[in-house]
């Protein structure tokens, strides 16, 4: 089922502060840097196990202690409720581990 599309005046600013919201409009970016490769692994497990969860799975790159997250629903060709129910869960992991 394809998910509906935020609406245009969607607050990303307040609603996930930490992120970038590309100029399409389409993706939403973030860079986590942690201490070093494992935390990053920890962090990375965490959210690919929520990925699974909610059948959301992000567009992600690790080098050592970094992880370069792009999020964006590919089926609704934009930014849905999906992608910050992601981005506020990688939030929150980032700080646990």
């Amino acid at each position: 089922m394809k998910n509906a599309l935020l609406p245009d005046d969607f607050d990303f600013q307040n609603s996930i502060p930490l992120w970038t919201l590309d100029q399409s409009r389409t993706t939403i970016y973030r860079e986590f840097i942690f201490t070093d490769f494992k935390q990053a692994f920890q962090f990375m497990t965490l959210c690919a196990q929520r990925a699974e969860e909610i059948d959301h799975h992000p567009d992600w790159s690790n080098s050592w202690n970094k992880v370069a997250v792009h999020l964006s629903t590919h089926s609704s060709k934009g930014l849905t409720e999906l992608d910050i129910e992601m981005a506020r869960a990688m939030d929150v992991f980032a700080l646990q581990v």
